[in-house]
């Protein structure tokens, strides 16, 4: 039995590191990496980021395919992976308080008219301009999982008025809690600020559509840090030439890395990340060095997905 490290990216954290902190964590495992591949037979669990086209012919005897982070849809969604193979990802604690932290760190960005104030010094200007004051400011977050529910309590201990939308109901104290698709209106013309954290589903592809970005209040903010297909790119680009919403701050896009022509480069009313919201994995490879075990005792795994709703 053997685990194979393939990220597939060069601009986060390298296969040989990822792979050195779990033969640190199962000594004794035959961990390997593209380099050190061997016998393509020999591989039992594959970690990933985003599986590739190739892996489930490549990989012939392969039982598990761990996630090294949260969302799994091009897993769940890979057209080749028989369907006794198993999918399981991470709720590691760093990630989420990354998330967490930029959802505020823009949140507070505009509360704070830190662009106007850039934009001021560079002229020489002093120009004071009253800060938005959180107690009045509602904030929306939907997707209430791991890490949906870590930054509606953090916002809320900053002191914002906190409501939390999710597909099935929830609790959270302090937070208003709605659920269901008919509730999720309410909530957009309530919010100044709304922070989307939801899976990649068939249910939440392109949620945000014409119709739902015409809902929200005008002049608010949409943050997206989820997946980049919960947004009509087209349809958000019509919906901030008409100020609803007013700005929206994306961390993910429907296609990444975002080609140097797309308009969203450019829009006045955009603020590009380049997915580097939750960008620390923290302790969660324990996790991954746990599956390993589990998968060759037969234990039930740690976060295991259920591959029909995708999450």
């Amino acid at each position: 039995m053997a685990l194979l490290i393939e990220t597939g990216l060069s601009d986060w954290i390298g296969d040989e590191e990822i792979a050195a902190t779990l033969q640190a964590l199962a000594p004794g495992a035959d961990i390997r990496t593209p380099e050190t591949l061997g016998d393509p037979g020999d591989i039992t669990m594959l970690a990933v980021v985003n599986m590739q086209s190739n892996h489930p012919a490549k990989l012939p005897n392969l039982k598990l395919v761990q996630k090294l982070g949260a969302g799994v849809e091009t897993i769940v969604g890979h057209p080749d992976l028989p369907p006794h193979i198993r999918v399981a990802r991470l709720k590691p604690d760093a990630p989420a308080q990354g998330i967490a932290e930029w959802f505020l760190a823009y949140i507070l960005r505009a509360q704070r008219h830190m662009v106007f104030h850039e934009a001021s010094q560079s002229r020489a200007e002093w120009l004071p301009r009253a800060p938005v004051f959180t107690p009045d400011t509602v904030v929306g977050v939907l997707g209430l999982g791991h890490i949906g529910a870590r930054t509606a309590r953090m916002l809320r201990a900053v002191g914002f008025q906190v409501m939390g939308w999710s597909r099935s109901p929830k609790s959270i104290d302090g937070v208003t809690c709605l659920h269901g698709q008919d509730a999720l209106p309410r909530l957009l013309g309530q919010c100044d600020h709304v922070c989307a954290i939801l899976p990649s589903t068939p249910q939440t592809v392109g949620l945000f559509d014409a119709q739902t970005l015409a809902a929200m209040k005008p002049g608010s903010q949409l943050l997206n840090a989820g997946r980049g297909n919960l947004i009509d790119e087209a349809a958000l680009i019509a919906a901030l030439d008409n100020g609803s919403p007013g700005h929206a701050v994306l961390d993910v896009t429907s296609q990444e890395p975002l080609p140097k022509d797309n308009h969203l480069w450019r829009h006045p009313a955009v603020t590009i990340t380049p997915h580097v919201s939750g960008w620390y994995l923290g302790d969660a490879l324990s996790d991954v060095a746990e599956n390993y075990h589990r998968l060759r005792s037969g234990d039930p795994l740690l976060h295991e997905v259920s591959r029909d709703l995708g999450y």
